[in-house]
């Protein structure tokens, strides 16, 4: 992966934050643009192929949350969250809109630059054994290649985070994976939430590959274990 076609876009009133940002970015060879407003977010990211954003939650027009439900209607790019509050809650509240990962200020620079990099692997990696894999008489189809996935022959739109859980659990069907292999297998050691965040992956996945989530026929709940992939 070449940093230098990877665009970031910093989404942070503070601009002491915003410089201190793009300085490590910078300098790691990434190219950076920079909205210290929401609306100014969004409009960047519709005139600019970006790759991956640094999303303040508190913004002084529009909510970070706002703004990532806005970006999901449309687009998987990778998000990470920048949030000054510590408590689970909000994050998790910002993980069951899409984004895929968080950063609780303060951050290290060196913990931000693993953090991207990690994100970056994971949502644009190359994967040489890439295959199709098809169920229910391709009632759900993965693509491995071109990170796809169509369900009843719509395409649906997942975030990284989630094709990485659906692909791994789909490899291995039947296999009960708790959340911490789960974190292993598929994030490469690379994730560094707490394992609960796993959950809120997984019920976004559901509603968007189940025909009813409550009554799931792909990503099943194995009690007081975590998580297999059922397939007729």
């Amino acid at each position: 992966m070449d940093h230098n076609f990877k665009r970031i876009l910093i989404v942070e009133d503070e601009e002491k934050i915003v410089e201190f940002i793009e300085s490590y970015l910078t300098n790691s060879g990434y190219d950076v643009y920079k909205a210290y407003r929401g609306n100014d977010a969004l409009r960047l990211f519709n005139t600019h192929a970006i790759d991956l954003i640094l999303l303040d939650l508190m913004l002084p027009d529009i909510s970070g949350e706002q703004i990532c439900r806005e970006i999901r209607k449309t687009s998987t790019v990778p998000i990470i969250m920048l949030t000054a509050k510590s408590q689970e809650e909000s994050i998790l509240n910002g993980l069951d809109i899409g984004a895929d990962d968080y950063i609780t200020k303060p951050f290290s620079p060196r913990q931000m630059i693993a953090r991207v990099k990690a994100l970056l692997r994971r949502a644009y990696a190359d994967d040489k054994d890439s295959e199709v894999l098809s169920f229910n008489d391709s009632d759900l189809i993965i693509n491995e290649t071109d990170y796809t996935v169509k369900k009843a022959g719509e395409f649906v739109n997942l975030t990284p985070s989630e094709f990485k859980i659906l692909i791994t659990l789909a490899k291995r069907p039947h296999k009960v994976f708790t959340r911490e292999e789960l974190i292993h297998v598929a994030f490469d050691g690379d994730y560094l939430g707490f394992d609960r965040t796993i959950d809120s992956h997984i019920k976004n996945l559901r509603s968007k590959i189940e025909d009813d989530p409550k009554e799931c026929r792909y990503v099943l709940t194995v009690r007081g274990i975590g998580y297999k992939f059922g397939s007729d």
